[in-house]
């Protein structure tokens, strides 16, 4: 090949920068932890809690109720009193919901349009430990460590509170399911709330309305794929929302109290429009599942869900909820083994579908589609043509008399010596704090196997994000299987004051560096196999530096710490 002559290299190399900058953005991370802001406590919303208020007299409660829709329509602000749980002069409390917003420091990250990643915590609809487990809040270990993995890859993610609130020990079923579905639609609105507050900020956070990933863990899972796919007032009146099947007109949701599905008219629901669309774009979950398949139709948006196939709770295929806490069975759902196959059938998912194998987790995911997997007398079929699902195969745990079951959320971890962690939940005998009842589906907890399970969610889901949300190249990283990229090593890296470049097979004829927004910041001719790079002042962060060969170019991306 002919020699591409030096003054017109600084351009080419500038739109091969630039054209992997597009690849890498959203798929790996292209910024460092101290370029990435968090800010904490950011109030979204706020409405009546059901888990502090006290309904049980209307002629307490209801002139409370009518003095708050008035302050709330009036845009008069909600007296103190309402938000303080310990103040007897109110039965009605009101909370105040926040989220804690992580994102590539503005004056770093020239992108205006990010794409915004919101996490919805699991906890069983209660707040720790009352839900038996040290989870549960928005700075769970695994909700702190994925947002700041997506922050670092290019997106605005978010972390939000929703509010908590049912009746896990009652007497009946009917009262169980009632108050659950009660929360879980409650949360739907703060999901919404959240979604519509952070729209109507997007020029502050440089984020791109139209572009929104609801993340949801655990009940989280519930929660998301319920506000993406609950869209009829008339999915309301399914079966299994109605207490008494004489009574075929009434359900367990009672929009006039609680709200229509935006959160909007009800008695006891202080949201009002904004001006903002509530929809996502893009749905994960990561365990939890779908309330029912009659939700979900086609057009409805792509989706991606992790789910252990053996889940002690959330079922894997069709099953029914089980209350971690007690044991109790509460509404019958489909997993993600069943509302997947169903979401490709529709053609939800064509955007990635296509994605080619070759990386390790596509592999991985297709390698299980097809397969019965067995535990303890118990077997699951994982389906075929369910592209999007990564069915998580964990180890085996016989002595934890879960049986036919495993592991439910292997990507949690906390710290056994916190407070919400050496609360009692059990008095036994032996007591059973909510770290140990937590340790029953999660034996071997720890951060290194969290993170270990989240380094699969992040290498399967963004390759699948980029695709359905047209962020760059459908593809699953860059392509640098050339002949010319093989023998290239530049170590260290991270590098804090200098990195050795080599080729074995090549002469290198220059190096440059650039910034993740495509800007030159250095370029130096070499004219040999062998170069070491100075830092030159350049600050901490990720660069990549564009090898230039006789034959082609090789892209490497670079962290100085």
């Amino acid at each position: 090949m002919k020699r591409i002559p030096l003054r017109i290299l600084p351009f080419a190399a500038l739109a091969v920068a630039l054209q992997v900058t597009a690849q890498e953005r959203y798929l790996s991370e292209v910024f460092t932890n101290a370029q990435v802001t968090v800010l904490s406590n950011v109030s979204y919303g706020a409405n009546i809690d059901f888990l502090t208020s006290d309904f049980s007299n209307p002629a307490n409660y209801g002139p409370e109720v009518t003095q708050l829709q008035t302050a709330v329509s009036t845009n008069q602000p909600i007296p103190p009193a309402f938000f303080n749980v310990a103040d007897p002069s109110t039965v009605v409390k009101v909370a105040d919901l926040k989220m804690d917003i992580y994102q590539p420091d503005q004056g770093v990250d020239s992108e205006t349009a990010r794409p915004l990643f919101i996490f919805v915590h699991t906890g069983d609809a209660l707040p720790p430990p009352i839900n038996g487990s040290p989870n549960g809040t928005k700075t769970d270990s695994s909700a702190v460590e994925v947002c700041k993995r997506m922050a670092r890859r290019g997106y605005v993610a978010v972390s939000m509170d929703y509010r908590n609130g049912w009746n896990p020990i009652g007497t009946t079923v009917e009262i169980r399911r009632g108050t659950l579905l009660n929360a879980i639609y409650r949360a739907i609105h703060d999901v919404k709330q959240c979604t519509r507050t952070l729209k109507a900020n997007a020029a502050t956070y440089a984020l791109d309305p139209n572009k929104v990933i609801l993340y949801g863990e655990g009940t989280g899972g519930y929660i998301t794929l319920a506000t993406v796919t609950l869209d009829e007032p008339s999915e309301l009146f399914i079966p299994k929302f109605v207490p008494d099947p004489f009574q075929p007109n009434i359900s367990y949701i009672d929009t006039n109290t609680v709200g229509n599905l935006d959160g909007f008219n009800g008695a006891l629901t202080l949201y009002r429009p904004n001006g903002q669309s509530s929809d996502a774009n893009f749905c994960v979950n990561a365990g939890g599942a779908l309330a029912d398949t009659s939700w979900l139709a086609p057009g409805d948006v792509p989706m991606v869900a992790f789910h252990t196939v053996f889940d002690p709770f959330a079922p894997f295929s069709q099953g029914v909820v089980i209350v971690p806490t007690t044991g109790e069975q509460v509404v019958e759902v489909q997993g993600s083994n069943v509302f997947m196959k169903l979401a490709d059938q529709y053609g939800n998912n064509s955007s990635f579908a296509s994605l080619p194998s070759g990386d390790p987790f596509t592999d991985r995911a297709r390698s299980l589609y097809g397969t019965t997997q067995t535990h303890l007398g118990g077997s699951v079929t994982i389906n075929t043509g369910t592209e999007g699902l990564y069915p998580m195969v964990t180890t085996d745990w016989p002595g934890l008399g879960l049986a036919p079951f495993e592991e439910a959320s292997p990507w949690q971890w906390w710290d056994p010596n916190s407070p919400l962690a050496q609360v009692i939940v059990s008095p036994g005998p032996p007591p059973v704090t909510a770290g140990q009842a937590s340790q029953a589906s999660n034996p071997n907890f720890s951060g290194v196997k969290g993170r270990a399970y989240i380094d699969t969610i992040m290498g399967y889901m963004n390759p699948r994000i980029v695709c359905a949300l047209q962020l760059g190249p459908c593809a699953v990283g860059i392509n640098e299987n050339d002949a010319i990229a093989i023998g290239v090593e530049m170590a260290p890296n991270p590098a804090h004051d200098m990195v050795r470049i080599s080729s074995a097979n090549s002469v290198i004829r220059m190096v440059e560096v650039y910034d993740v927004n495509g800007r030159r910041v250095s370029a130096e001719n070499v004219e040999n196999k062998v170069f070491t790079l100075q830092r030159k002042g350049l600050k901490a962060g990720a660069y990549f530096v564009v090898l230039t060969f006789d034959q082609g170019t090789v892209t490497r991306k670079l962290l100085l710490d």
